[in-house]
């Protein structure tokens, strides 16, 4: 579902990320952001700061998932691995899915107290990097230590907007490239000065966001403005490419494989549409990525036998669509054939790479409850839950929809929104949101391009002002550089 755009005092932020702020804001290119990183650094009393390994914090991204929390104890055990080949006291490998049963912990700031009370006296930097993040800890090492740690510092790979979009709530639409925020993949740091600076306004004035949307934005945002923090400040080290020798951080862009692709026909696909999009929608369908898909329904508010469409005898609603999707649910369980594993739903203006949800499905176990997709959370700084947004496709094991009709928990009303109430169902069975964020709720042009860069992306949403079957066979379609991927990614598996 998507959230109600909120409006910020934009040319109020504007003027003043222009022109008060101590450290530029534009984007620029990676040796700009070199520049600017030196620059930067000469603020500090001298350009080197004694620090070592055990001053520094890492917490690896983690997810409780059996899959995601193997790589993270993997990458965790690699880092220890470099620093015991440096001869230097190990330093401290937290993995959030361990550290709280919260929700909301994904979110970071929720647990920022818990680090400045735990880290502050004998720390200097907080380094968060996600389970594929490859780190260099020598030349992490080095890179920390031009920067003063008795300073405020946030510290990342820079993105920005190139035209404003809906995830950011069209934050900084007169100019989008001006607000800098951190590519999660490459890694980010925060310095304890500022963890303890972020969590005494976290204890005056508790988080009040409703909808989690683009988490590296968010904080982004919230460190500057709500904190009253400095903005990101880029750093050249922290890659996402191949990169070159001065590459701290690299994080290379492959689709999992555990194994052989999951068989096309162990994947259900459901397609919701209504009558009035039959004409324009599923014909884009029908010319994409419909023939990728073994087995597939239409589930419509008409029977139109040309398509075919399947009348669950759900009323369509202008929005929400609960009751339809929870009518497909208990379709696929009670009617469907068990031996059919997987269930992906989806709108009629999702476009989804069929054979590329195969490969990423293989590290998934179906007999354990997952739902998987595009993470977002509501709530979650006052209790709330997680749920994965429906446009850019649901994925459910077979496991995971026994329990949720099982617990009767229900829509109430057949528009209520149909991915949160989802969400606030399986929270309550503790059965955990599962992040990819190679599923996309919006379109490619609200992404920035240097993100999207280091994707192999299984989904995107919306038709809106673009031509999705263009978007299709450039972003999504089975190509010759998927099956050069297929070839590399069994050996960079091996990688940790």
């Amino acid at each position: 579902m998507r959230p109600p755009a909120r409006r910020l005092a934009l040319r109020a932020l504007l003027s003043v990320l222009a022109g008060s702020l101590a450290f530029p804001l534009v984007s620029g290119a990676t040796t700009e952001e070199a520049k600017q990183s030196q620059n930067l650094e000469k603020s500090g009393p001298s350009r080197k700061h004694d620090i070592d390994l055990k001053r520094i914090v890492f917490v690896i991204q983690s997810q409780s998932n059996s899959f995601h929390a193997k790589r993270a104890e993997q990458l965790k055990e690699n880092i220890l691995q470099q620093a015991a080949a440096l001869t230097q006291e190990l330093p401290r490998v937290v993995l959030i899915h361990q550290l709280v049963k919260l929700e909301g912990a994904w979110t970071i700031l929720p647990l920022l107290p818990h680090f400045s009370v735990t880290y502050s006296r004998n720390s200097s930097w907080i380094f968060f990097c996600e389970e594929e993040t490859r780190i260099q800890i020598r030349k992490l090492l080095e890179v920390l230590r031009r920067y003063d740690p008795t300073k405020e510092w946030f510290l990342g790979k820079a993105l920005h907007d190139e035209e404003s979009t809906i995830i950011h709530h069209y934050a900084f639409s007169e100019n989008p490239a001006i607000f800098k925020y951190p590519d999660f993949a490459a890694g980010w740091a925060l310095s304890i000065p500022l963890v303890n600076k972020l969590t005494k306004k976290l204890k005056s004035d508790s988080l009040k966001s409703d909808f989690t949307i683009d988490l590296k934005h968010e904080i982004a945002l919230y460190i500057w403005d709500k904190g009253g923090g400095p903005p990101l400040t880029p750093v050249a080290e922290f890659c996402t490419d191949g990169g070159g020798s001065h590459c701290a951080t690299t994080f290379h862009s492959f689709l999992p494989l555990c194994g052989k692709p999951v068989k096309k026909e162990h994947i259900f696909v459901a397609v919701k549409t209504c009558k009035k999009f039959h004409g324009d929608r599923i014909p884009i369908v029908k010319q994409t990525w419909e023939a990728e898909a073994g087995l597939i329904e239409y589930y419509s508010d008409y029977t139109e036998s040309s398509i075919p469409t399947v009348d669950l005898g759900i009323p369509n609603t202008d929005r929400g669509h609960c009751g339809k999707t929870f009518a497909i649910l208990e379709r696929f369980l009670n009617h469907s054939h068990d031996k059919i594993p997987w269930l992906v739903i989806v709108d009629d203006d999702t476009l989804i790479s069929i054979s590329r949800l195969q490969h990423l499905l293989s590290c998934y176990d179906s007999s354990e409850p997952v739902f998987l997709g595009e993470r977002y959370g509501y709530g979650l700084g006052t209790g709330g839950y997680s749920y994965i947004t429906g446009g850019g496709g649901m994925v459910f094991s077979r496991e995971a929809i026994r329990r949720l009709l099982a617990s009767q928990c229900q829509c109430y009303s057949n528009d209520a929104p149909d991915d949160m109430v989802l969400g606030m169902c399986l929270s309550g069975l503790g059965v955990p949101v599962t992040h990819s964020s190679l599923f996309h709720q919006a379109r490619p042009v609200d992404y920035p391009k240097d993100y999207l860069a280091h994707q192999v992306p299984i989904s995107f949403h919306k038709h809106w002002n673009i031509d999705p079957v263009k978007v299709y066979f450039t972003w999504l379609a089975p190509s010759e550089k998927d099956r050069a991927r297929q070839e590399t990614q069994a050996r960079f598996k091996e990688e940790l």
